[in-house]
């Protein structure tokens, strides 16, 4: 007790988690379903990426201390605290991951920039510049043409260009999968540019100012961003950042739908000291597409060779292309370690299962409701505390202490876990929790009346008090055990079978009733063998509730020496 209670007060905080009931909010519980044809699709890695997603995606929504998480093998919770729109939050979290592959148009420092670069008129074919640099080059890929499979290096995001200036000029004729306008005729007065050119220009532009202004190391910037970019239609360019807030980037419109990847998975090639690579698998339609947009980018510059895997408007991945990659395989390399290229390839097979959600349960609860509910709840429990310890004053009188004590010492515990767990798994104390502890202080007290009972029977058989503890507690000791182990089993088959709600009752209720174990065996059961010792309690004073007189004891019971036998009947 005193370790618990010292690590809760070690961790700064001493009051529960509030599950949104109580604090307020909207809950939402989904439910994963495997795609026709796709039975096995519900794993944990593609759960785990679903989670990944649906932060990002509530994150977007400028929400703080929102709490997503896994519950079970195929369940989701997401709790969204108030003063969030409960429909914006349910189609951002109950909608499928949006993948895609876009071509790269501009790589640029993570950091706001004063100058958002020159945009050339329509008409203006793209250079190297006013100042006469030409685009910086990212890392080059290995060609490897066996059985028909390429791949293609990620670039170093890292380390990206300071201004888009330069990459800016190609903007304009790539916003679009148009042609390209036609030249303005020769001529003293020059053509004046078609309405669809104009509002290529003015596109181009508002797309430089953006990206001029974004901030991708500031994480609520780089999450609006990202919100954004992918309510955006996948047929116009968006400004987007990566996950790391490394680099930011002008992306064209989609060009290869994530759906098309058949299978992604990380794998270590020793072969030229690639390390962690990501192989992809597409469908043929996808592979055919993949090839094309390859070929195409391979005639670009860097760093407009490059294509981007964007999930929900964020740049997962940007991979340099030097040649096209046909048979419907590719690898992506560049030095990933482990876990990068399995997050990866958990993203790109996501994208591709995918994974669909049914919300099976959605609560939205006001703060005030909250607080009248945690405050119903509170007087409901110390109403009934208060007739536990009423009843057992009248009843067991002495033996009252030992019942309160020890209910203090499992409430203090209880509530220390409490704490100390809303810390370590993110454990948040809703109502039905508030009902399973309620309900824990009758079970908790039921094991004190049964030993208390046991002793008493063995003082009714003429026992004093020390022997009685002694021998009623073996058999009390089985009884309190099967009885907390049959709550116990109760709340473990309500935890697996249910979800939402209920799974907080059923985890205070199983957390509670072990408690009461501990608190029997290992102080209510030491305190009544101390307690024989006292002169109050072993000479059974009428208010001991220990008397043998008010429980009707038998005569002591004493050893019996059986008589000599006479000395003729030895001799006989």
């Amino acid at each position: 007790m005193v370790a618990l209670v010292g690590g809760m007060f070690l961790s700064g905080n001493t009051t529960p988690r509030l599950g949104i009931d109580l604090a307020g909010g909207t809950s939402f519980t989904l439910e994963a379903k495997n795609e026709p044809g796709k039975p096995n699709a519900i794993t944990s890695a593609n759960m785990d990426t679903a989670v990944n997603i649906m932060e990002r995606r509530v994150n977007g929504l400028g929400v703080s201390e929102a709490e997503v998480q896994t519950q079970g093998s195929k369940h989701i919770i997401v709790n969204i605290p108030k003063g969030t729109d409960a429909d914006q939050a349910r189609e951002q979290v109950g909608t499928t991951a949006k993948l895609g592959f876009r071509p790269v148009l501009s790589i640029g420092d993570p950091k706001p920039t004063k100058d958002p670069g020159g945009v050339p008129k329509p008409n203006e074919t793209p250079d190297k510049g006013d100042d006469g640099k030409k685009p910086p080059q990212g890392d080059k890929g290995d060609k490897d043409g066996d059985k028909g499979e390429g791949d293609s290096d990620k670039s170093d995001a890292t380390k990206p260009t300071s201004t888009p200036t330069t990459q800016g000029r190609a903007v304009p004729s790539a916003l679009r999968k148009a042609p390209t306008p036609t030249p303005t005729p020769t001529g003293d007065a020059p053509q004046k540019p078609t309405k669809e050119q104009a509002d290529q220009a003015k596109q181009a532009e508002e797309l430089q100012k953006q990206f001029a202004a974004l901030d991708c190391t500031n994480p609520k910037a780089r999450s609006a961003a990202s919100s954004k970019a992918a309510s955006r239609p996948t047929d116009q360019p968006i400004v987007a950042c990566d996950r790391k807030g490394q680099a930011k980037f002008i992306l064209g419109p989609v060009e290869l739908e994530g759906d098309r990847v058949e299978d992604a998975s990380a794998v270590f090639s020793a072969q030229g000291g690639s390390g962690w690579i990501v192989q992809l698998d597409f469908d043929g339609k996808g592979g055919k597409q993949f090839g094309q947009i390859t070929g195409e980018l391979a005639k670009q510059q860097s760093p407009q060779n490059q294509f981007g895997i964007v999930l929900d408007g964020e740049v997962a991945s940007n991979a340099e292309v030097t040649f096209a990659i046909k048979g419907g395989k590719a690898e992506i390399s560049g030095g990933f370690k482990q876990g990068e290229a399995e997050d990866l390839a958990n993203i790109l097979s996501y994208g591709s299962l995918p994974l669909t959600f049914d919300i099976v349960d959605e609560t939205t609860v006001s703060s005030a409701l909250g607080e009248e509910q945690l405050r119903a709840g509170l007087i409901a429990g110390a109403i009934g505390l208060a007739l536990v310890i009423l009843y057992m004053v009248i009843y067991y009188r002495g033996l009252a202490l030992v019942a309160i004590a020890s209910l203090a010492v499992s409430a203090t515990l209880t509530y220390s876990l409490m704490v100390l767990l809303g810390e370590a798994i993110q454990f948040a104390l809703n109502l039905p929790a508030v009902c399973g502890a309620i309900v824990a202080i009758g079970i908790t007290a039921d094991s004190f009346i049964v030993y208390f009972e046991r002793v008493r029977d063995e003082i009714r058989e003429g026992r004093t008090l020390r022997p009685a503890v002694q021998r009623g507690w073996p058999r009390a000791r089985r009884t309190i055990l099967v009885s907390d182990f049959v709550s116990f089993l109760a709340a473990a088959v309500l935890f697996i079978v249910t979800v939402g709600k209920v799974q907080g009752f059923a985890f205070t209720l199983g957390l509670t009733t072990l408690l009461d174990v501990v608190v029997v065996f290992f102080f209510t059961k030491p305190l009544m063998t101390i307690l024989a010792t006292r002169k109050f309690f072993a000479t059974g004073h009428p208010w001991s509730g220990l008397d043998p007189k008010r429980l009707g004891a038998k005569p002591p019971l004493r050893s019996r020496r059986r008589p000599a036998a006479p000395a003729d009947t030895k001799e006989a």
